[in-house]
């Protein structure tokens, strides 16, 4: 792009973290261009210089940052969450459920997929919390609970639930259930975690919130509401006083094993902020799944934008900072709905299998495409991010190109100017794509940015020209020590 023929504003705006950048905001075209300003430092050794670039680079975020999703979910937020989280002293879950699935790998490489507990549980010195704007369900988060236990890692003491947050029953899921079976070919696609269900009867009003559990006096008659409800819209859900006197002398064991996580978290969180603590606000799902702004219906029952952390934590938005967003180097997307860059076949199946791309809640396959650069753009519109975690970008590795898709047009060849909301135009919508080399060689084992293939650096910096945001972080690989900081 020729910037000599754009109107700019009257500031440069410049990173000090990352001088090898400047950015200049174009007024004519509501873009930000991203020059490369080569910039000599210093020589040090690899080990210590990439030490330095990633303690400079996590050091600068701010008191309240943000990890969140730029697509449908996938893309390896967990990971960033769990290397993040050694540098903060809270990290929090503010909306979703059960219905998450942050797959991370401790120092020894061993797995776990957490689905309730925030992905700074691996750090002993890392506070927990599940905000207000989740809903949890106690079988589950017991069971995670008690798997992390068994591999050594202590919960006591170190998660916090919101009084305030909603619980998710075994009947929600049931419905759920129920609700895509009733929807046929329409189905959503979700996860039958109940999630949707439970946010309907939260949104309802007749919802139980883990406040209640210390009201047993009055739990049998609000449980018998809920599932009253259930029974009378689903013909196939069976509910009986059986039911209802099990379900609450389940409820009672629960009550009193949950009571020592139980704290009033607008507070804890608040306290925090006032104490100067450091905190790290985890999203679950992604911004294209959003209530608002994804590809309704196709999306999840909450807010996993930027607007769903000072709903779901209670804090101010004048407090929140820094927020990144992670972004796979391709796309994928599960269950059903819109995907204008979807690969079909055969050059779908070869990433699906390359980057192991089944999910970590479900077990499902996941569609496959490549990067939608349209889609990125609006999702950091929507954000605010102020840089990007791309990651698997290895999974690219044995492309002989790359496609990135850089705009949409209609079937006439007229531009689309935005992501539509209309779902029969994103399906007939045609995708521009630009074509890039691919770089053809292993690049899991690399530690430094400048130490990527010429294409491979080439394929990044497209990218962040393309979109107006800095990419800090790059995926090369699932483990801690797969990540190099730019």
């Amino acid at each position: 792009m020729n910037i000599s023929h754009l109107t700019l504003d009257s500031h440069t705006l410049f990173n000090p973290q990352c001088p090898s950048f400047s950015f200049l905001r174009c007024t004519s075209r509501n873009v930000v261009v991203c020059s490369a300003k080569p910039v000599a430092p210093p020589s040090l050794p690899p080990k210590l210089a990439t030490a330095q670039s990633s303690d400079g680079r996590i050091g600068s975020l701010s008191q309240v940052s943000g990890v969140l999703g730029c697509q449908w979910g996938d893309e390896g937020k967990g990971k960033l969450v769990d290397i993040l989280a050694q540098h903060f002293k809270i990290v929090a879950r503010c909306q979703g459920g059960a219905n998450a699935g942050h797959t991370i790998y401790n120092a020894e490489g061993k797995k776990f997929a957490l689905h309730l507990v925030p992905s700074g549980i691996l750090n002993e010195d890392t506070l927990c919390v599940i905000g207000n704007g989740v809903v949890v369900h106690l079988p589950g988060l017991f069971k995670e609970i008690d798997g992390l236990e068994s591999s050594g890692i202590s919960c006591q003491g170190r998660i916090l639930i919101s009084d305030r947050a909603h619980l998710l029953f075994d009947f929600h899921q049931e419905v759920d259930g129920l609700r895509e079976a009733e929807l046929a070919k329409s189905f959503i696609g979700t996860t039958k975690r109940g999630i949707g269900p439970c946010y309907a009867s939260k949104a309802n009003r007749n919802g139980i919130r883990v406040s209640d559990l210390r009201h047993m006096d009055t739990f049998p008659q609000k449980l018998d509401l809920l599932l009253s409800d259930a029974a009378s819209r689903f013909k196939d859900f069976k509910y009986g006083p059986e039911m209802l006197k099990e379900e609450v002398e389940k409820y009672k064991r629960y009550a009193e094993r949950l009571e020592p996580f139980i704290a009033d978290t607008v507070h804890v969180m608040n306290d925090a902020i006032t104490q100067k603590k450091k905190i790290l606000v985890e999203g679950g799902q992604a911004t294209m799944l959003d209530i608002d702004f994804g590809t309704y219906p196709f999306v999840t029952s909450s807010s996993p934008s930027a607007g769903g952390i000072c709903t779901g934590l209670g804090i101010a938005p004048r407090v929140v900072g820094d927020l990144i967003g992670v972004v796979k180097a391709y796309t994928t997307r599960v269950g059903s709905g819109p995907f204008p860059t979807e690969i079909l076949g055969s050059g779908g199946d070869l990433l699906r299998f390359a980057g192991q791309e089944f999910g970590t809640t479900t077990g499902r396959p996941r569609r496959c495409g490549w990067l939608d650069i349209v889609a990125l753009k609006y999702s950091c519109q929507i954000n605010g991010f102020s840089s990007l975690n791309l990651t698997k970008l290895d999974v690219l590795s044995d492309l002989d190109e790359i496609k990135l898709g850089v705009s949409y047009k209609h079937a006439d060849g007229t531009p689309v100017k935005s992501f539509p909301s209309d779902l029969r135009l994103l399906e007939q919508l045609e995708v521009e794509y630009e074509t890039l080399p691919g770089w053809k060689s292993d690049i899991s084992k690399i530690k430094n940015y400048s130490d990527l293939p010429k294409v491979a650096r080439q394929y990044v910096e497209r990218i962040e020209e393309l979109v107006g945001v800095p990419i800090h972080y790059i995926g090369v690989g699932p483990g801690r020590d797969a990540l190099i900081f730019k």
